[in-house]
């Protein structure tokens, strides 16, 4: 199978390449960049030297790009992918697309929220989005996956078996504190995620109004049924990757916490990348880098009578680029975890 890494030569895009590097019967025969078309992809990523074809790739503009692979993973900037996956589409091609181009049903919704018309309004029908554990089935058959924001993943996942089965508290908006490594800002230089501004250092930041709000909304709102709350605030840790988000819930009526451990088992058991940890244990950003797990705990603060959802994953794999490799086996026919099954980089 052929396949095409839009936008190459960012964070996702690098680690869609380490992925990638390992599969047979796979080619990636095109990786484009704007900035460093022309450039040779191990002179940039030397560390991707020797593994697959990558000695003789080149980067190239992104253009015309319709029948030169059958596969096309896009990690462009957002507003990129709508323009050029109709084309795409056209042509035959399946398409995981990493921004956010396709995740929002609404095109008044992104319009909003991206301060963008869209631009292919016609596909966001047509696109499903990318989250296996919800919705598999639908990936399988689909041209066009829309693969999830790193924090709606945390999110969605801690948030998800409570909301299917209705147990969660209506008087009682969920509160969603979480915190992401610097690479969830991408590798553009920006003055703000400098050393010396991020390191010894700890933030929130967008504290109201983050771009991944209405994607969380929308899709705990499918889960729920209605219309759901919620209070999400995303802090900036002094890592390279990684995010950790708790979540705070009220649940009715209150199940024992070995009841809730249940519902998750249950509600993750056909999951692949779902861990749902032992009563009293609490992962770390270091159990999952470098993988596409998400680990879940659970906990009661009986002084709140709040239950307390810790989700945990590496938000560069299945925060983007691991997710979107595990859509592209969906979409292909091969089981989701083929060539995913990564222990955690640890130390």
């Amino acid at each position: 199978m052929r396949i095409g890494v839009i936008g190459a030569s960012g964070y996702a895009g690098l680690e869609l390449l380490r992925l990638l590097a390992g599969r047979s019967g796979d080619e990636v025969v095109l990786i484009t960049s704007r900035q460093e078309a022309g450039q040779k992809l191990t002179e940039l990523f030397p560390a991707l030297a020797g593994l697959a074809n990558y000695d003789q790739l080149r980067f190239v503009e992104p253009a015309a790009l319709a029948g030169q692979a059958d596969v096309f993973l896009l990690a462009a900037q957002h507003g990129a992918a709508m323009v050029l996956v109709p084309e795409l589409l056209a042509a035959g091609a399946k398409v995981v697309d990493l921004s956010a181009d396709f995740r929002l049903r609404s095109p008044e919704e992104f319009a909003l929220w991206y301060g963008l018309p869209h631009a292919a309004p016609e596909l966001l029908a047509q696109a499903v989005y990318g989250l296996p554990e919800l919705y598999a089935e639908k990936i399988k058959k689909a041209a066009l996956t829309a693969n999830p924001g790193c924090y709606p993943t945390s999110v969605i996942l801690a948030l998800a078996p409570v909301l299917k089965a209705r147990l969660l508290d209506p008087s009682q908006v969920p509160v969603a504190d979480a915190k992401s490594g610097v690479t969830g800002a991408g590798r553009g230089a920006v003055l703000s995620n400098a050393f010396c501004e991020v390191q010894d250092n700890f933030k929130s930041y967008k504290t109201v109004g983050h771009r991944h709000t209405p994607e969380m909304l929308q899709e705990l709102s499918t889960l729920w049924g209605q219309q759901v709350k919620l209070a999400f605030t995303p802090h900036l840790l002094p890592i390279n990757r990684g995010i950790l988000a708790t979540v705070y819930v009220k649940l009715a009526p209150p199940p024992s916490l070995e009841a809730l451990r249940g519902l998750f088992l249950d509600f993750y058991r056909e999951a692949r990348f779902v861990r749902v940890r032992p009563l009293g244990q609490s992962p770390e950003t270091a159990d999952v880098r470098g993988t596409n797990f998400c680990d879940l705990a659970l906990f009661h603060d009986r002084a709140s009578g709040l239950f307390k959802i810790v989700s945990v994953i590496d938000n560069l794999c299945r925060g983007a680029a691991g997710q979107a490799v595990a859509n592209l086996n969906l979409m292909t026919g091969r089981p989701e975890e083929h060539g995913l099954l990564l222990p955690a980089v640890r130390p």
